[in-house]
C-alpha cells in the first residue's frame, strides 16, 4: 500500500471547478483530506476490490483518490454537467488503472444499482447556505440505502446529527476524526485569499 503522502501528491494534478455553483456549495476537497479519508477506508478493507461510490464528487477528487487504491470500480455521480467534464480530465491526469464512471445525476435520487460491495466516499454540502439547511441529509440518506460503509465530510458540530442520522437509519458511527478543510476564495463574499475551516470525518457502518 502506497503512503497517504504519496496519494496526496499524486492527487495534486486534480484541477478544481472553473465555474463554482454557490447554491451547490461548489468547495473542492483538498487532496491532503482525499487521501486521509480514503487512506483511512483502505486501511479498514473498505476501498481494495470494494465498488465504491462518491456521492457529489465534482471535479472527482475523491473518486480518483479512491481508484488509486484498487478498487473493483468507482462511481462519481454529479449533478453539473460541466463539474464531471473537469473530472474526466481529472481522471487522464491521475492515470488511474480502475475503471471510473461518471454519471450526471442527483445524489440524493440515485439512479442506478451499484455491485455490492458499496463504499460510499463524500463530501456532501455542509448546508451553509440560505435555503439548503441540512443538505447533507439526503446524501447520508443515499449512503443509509446503497453502502455497507460510508465515509463523509460534515461542518464541525455535526455529530449529535450524524450519529442519531445513523442510528435511525440501521447504521453506527465507528470512527470520527476532526479534519482541516482549506478553502480558497471562489465567490464574491470571500475575502481573504484562503480560509481552514474545521470539518469532521465520519465513518458510519451500515446494516
Amino acid at each position: 500500500m502506497a503512503s497517504k503522502r504519496s496519494l496526496a501528491t499524486k492527487l495534486g494534478v486534480v484541477a478544481g471547478f472553473e465555474n463554482p455553483r454557490l447554491a451547490l456549495e461548489q468547495y473542492p476537497t483538498p487532496p491532503e483530506l482525499a487521501a486521509h479519508v480514503v487512506h483511512l477506508a483502505d486501511l479498514h478493507g473498505d476501498v481494495d476490490g470494494r465498488t465504491v461510490l462518491d456521492l457529489g464528487t465534482g471535479t472527482g477528487m475523491l473518486a480518483l483518490a479512491a481508484a488509486l487504491r484498487g478498487p473493483a470500480r468507482v462511481f462519481g455521480v454529479e449533478l453539473d454537467r460541466d463539474a464531471l467534464s473537469t473530472a474526466t480530465a481529472n481522471q487522464r491526469r491521475v492515470a488511474a488503472s480502475a475503471p471510473v464512471h461518471w454519471v450526471q445525476a442527483d445524489a440524493t435520487r440515485l439512479p442506478l444499482h451499484v455491485p455490492d460491495p458499496v463504499t460510499v466516499v463524500m463530501n456532501p454540502p455542509f448546508g451553509a447556505q440560505d435555503g439548503n439547511r441540512n443538505a447533507d441529509r439526503g446524501f447520508l440518506s443515499t449512503a443509509s440505502r446503497v453502502a455497507t460503509v460510508s465515509y463523509s465530510v460534515h461542518n464541525a458540530g455535526s455529530r449529535e446529527f450524524v450519529e442519531a442520522f445513523a442510528a435511525d437509519n440501521g447504521g453506527e458511527v465507528t470512527h470520527a476524526f476532526a479534519a482541516d478543510f482549506e478553502i480558497d476564495a471562489q465567490f464574491d463574499h470571500h475575502e481573504d485569499a484562503s480560509r481552514d475551516i474545521d470539518a469532521e470525518v465520519y465513518r458510519i457502518e451500515w446494516a
